[in-house]
């Protein structure tokens, strides 16, 4: 996933860190396509009520409607399920669901019993099934209609306006609003879906499609998917609407709304080229296709990893290509995530760290190393911005750590693991490292891990003398608070044009005449460090000069409207009204909310006024961040 905002709470829980020196151990299974499941302290989620080692689901295969007038989604679940001898207890994760009936395998009752809600963090609530000898189990059921992994938008809401739409978001805990089973990253799970929605609605999936969609005669198509490797359940996802296919390569192509198709594509031209470059860094892509879906503006995140299926957003599209480092990262998660997945969200480093470091490899083959390195650059000042924010000792920087309740920068998860793996690669040398890297993927493919698991590997099969584990600082990286002393920073001289253009600004008020050729990395970096008051005159003349208000590039826009409210700056209001109106990503969303109700009475009646109209159209993980924000709850 790529972040969502600048600040955010980790959805994290709070276990101990184990110290043991052989880490986390495999539960051995005899099925092959059965992943294990890791037995060490470090590996327990106490955000799941399953309990795997005694009855753990292996494989879900759904059979569901989509209902848009409703607004409901339902059917039955069928669950295999491998459990120790004499084993009669299943406990899966529910948070809502309407349970109707559940059978065995042969239409025998089952009782069960859902218990105690826990709205704190999404917990939800356990639902206990007596198996009563069974192996198969059959849920019918209902998701509720405010299923927080479900956003059901109206044909107002798309681009298209004649049809409705339906996505999903599930990391971290959201799909148990909407499917039955163990919500764990740690309880991998082959699955299959046959879903059937209205014409002309196609329904896309992180599966693959087996074949066309089958008419059923009664204005209803039915579509059917497959996912024949073991994936954690937040993996899996849906989108249905008014969409259309065009293709990249042999094994790539993307989804998106008949009028937004041609501008995402060219977006997205260059995946073909990336997935070889991934290739050749670490190993075969091992998931068959790679296509991806443009979703309707409401999406919360920048881009979501899901299998076969990368789910975007349409605020990355800036007509040069200059934000598809985002495609990069979600490309990237087929190996750091999807394949290799934290067991628990305290490691969650080791999904977003790792592909971090990842993507801007592949940036660097695809589009060279100026751009690579000055968006590494970027990712470093995100490191110090928190850093001096919150302190070199506070508990939550170090890459895994407890849940403390407080906001930790994205950039510990995101850019401290990127920035680790690069001190190790300078350190070691880019091949040993690749060659690590690569057998990391290819020994632990479709497998949990943790912490613990990736520093004892480092140990096993990187390091070769005391003297250079020393020199390393493993533990210190992972497991302790702020930045090692031995971090490999960027390249000083990555933006010595724009910090100089800075200063200039700064001290004169000299706007760069360089500024309309500079990279868009360049442009950000401008903005971000230039002095944050500013005059209305002062604003005027940067605007009318850069032409920011009309930037193509949302991530230019974002900045301009920040600085611009942070001073009260009237005539950006409307315009931040409309971009709050359109867009419903968190990393957008929030920190303009949060930084007119900062600005007192002036900011918190337009941010008032303004989320008012717009918190409808938010998915949950938008409107809970703005919620934070504004102090109000559901």
């Amino acid at each position: 996933m790529r972040r969502t905002i600048t600040v955010l709470s980790l959805l994290l829980v709070t276990t101990a860190c184990a110290t043991s020196p052989t880490g986390s151990s495999p539960a051995t299974v005899a099925d092959p396509m059965v992943s294990p499941i890791l037995t060490g302290s470090d590996a327990v989620d106490t955000m799941t009520y399953a309990q795997p080692q005694e009855a753990r689901v292996t494989h879900v295969a759904l059979d569901l409607a989509l209902d848009f007038e409703a607004k409901r989604v339902g059917g039955v679940a069928d669950l295999r399920v491998l459990a120790e001898p004499g084993e009669e207890e299943l406990v899966l994760d529910s948070n809502g669901l309407q349970i109707s009936r559940i059978t065995d395998g042969s239409g025998r009752e089952l009782s069960y019993e859902i218990g105690e809600r826990v709205e704190e963090g999404g917990k939800g609530a356990p639902l206990t099934i007596q198996l009563d000898g069974a192996r198969n189990v059959s849920i019918q059921y209902m998701a509720p209609a405010d299923a927080a992994a479900l956003q059901w938008l109206t044909p107002e809401q798309t681009a298209g306006g004649e049809y409705p739409y339906l996505f999903s978001q599930g990391q971290a805990i959201l799909n148990r609003t909407w499917i039955p089973t163990q919500d764990s990253p740690g309880i991998r799970q082959t699955w299959e879906a046959r879903v059937t929605a209205p014409k002309p609605l196609d329904v896309v999936m992180s599966g693959v499609r087996q074949g066309e969609p089958e008419d059923l005669g009664n204005g209803r198509r039915a579509f059917r998917f497959v996912m024949d490797k073991p994936v954690p359940p937040y993996l899996i996802a849906i989108a249905a609407g008014d969409i259309d296919f065009q293709a990249i390569g042999p094994r790539s192509g993307v989804w998106a709304e008949p009028s937004a198709l041609e501008r995402a594509y060219n977006e997205v031209a260059d995946t073909e080229e990336m997935i070889d470059a991934a290739e050749e860094l670490y190993g075969e892509y091992r998931w068959g296709r790679y296509d991806m879906i443009v979703l309707p503006p409401a999406f919360p995140y920048g881009g979501m990893e899901n299998p076969v299926m990368t789910f975007l957003t349409p605020t990355f599209i800036a007509g040069d290509r200059s934000n598809n480092g985002l495609v990069a990262h979600e490309l990237a998660h087929s190996w750091s995530g999807n394949l290799v997945t934290n067991a628990v969200w305290e490691d969650s480093w080791l999904n977003e760290g790792v592909t971090s470091y990842f993507e801007n490899r592949i940036v660097e083959a695809v589009y060279g190393e100026k751009r690579a390195e000055q968006e590494a650059a970027l990712a470093f000042a995100g490191i110090e911005d928190v850093l001096a924010e919150v302190g070199m000792d506070a508990p939550g920087t170090a890459l895994h750590h407890e849940s403390t309740g407080a906001e930790i920068g994205s950039a510990i998860t995101y850019d401290k693991g990127h920035f680790f793996l690069r001190t190790v690669e300078n350190i070691v040398g880019r091949e040993r490292f690749d060659a690590w890297l690569r057998q990391w993927f290819d020994n632990h493919a479709f497998q949990p891990a943790t912490s613990e698991l990736f520093y004892d590997d480092m140990m096993a099969n990187l390091v070769v003398s005391q003297a250079e584990a020393d020199r390393l600082m493993l533990r210190e990286w992972i497991f302790e608070p702020g930045l090692p002393s031995n971090v490999a920073r960027p390249d000083a001289s990555a933006f010595a044009e724009v910090d100089t253009a800075v200063t200039a600004y700064a001290n004169s008020g000299t706007i760069p005449a360089a500024y309309e050729g500079w990279t868009s990395a360049e442009r950000v970096r401008f903005l971000d460090n230039i002095p944050k008051t500013r005059s209305a005159v002062q604003l005027a003349e940067l605007d009318r000069t850069l032409e920011l208000s009309s930037s193509q590039n949302n991530e230019i826009l974002f900045l301009w409207l920040e600085l611009a409210l942070a001073n009260r700056y009237e005539p950006a209001v409307p315009q931040t009204e409309e971009f709050l109106g359109r867009v419903g990503r968190a990393k957008f969303v929030s920190p303009l909310f949060a930084t007119l109700w900062s600005e007192g009475d002036w900011g918190r009646e337009h941010a008032t006024r303004i989320y008012t109209e717009t918190r409808p159209t938010y998915h949950a993980v938008t409107r809970g961040a703005v919620d934070r924000v504004m102090g109000r709850s559901e």
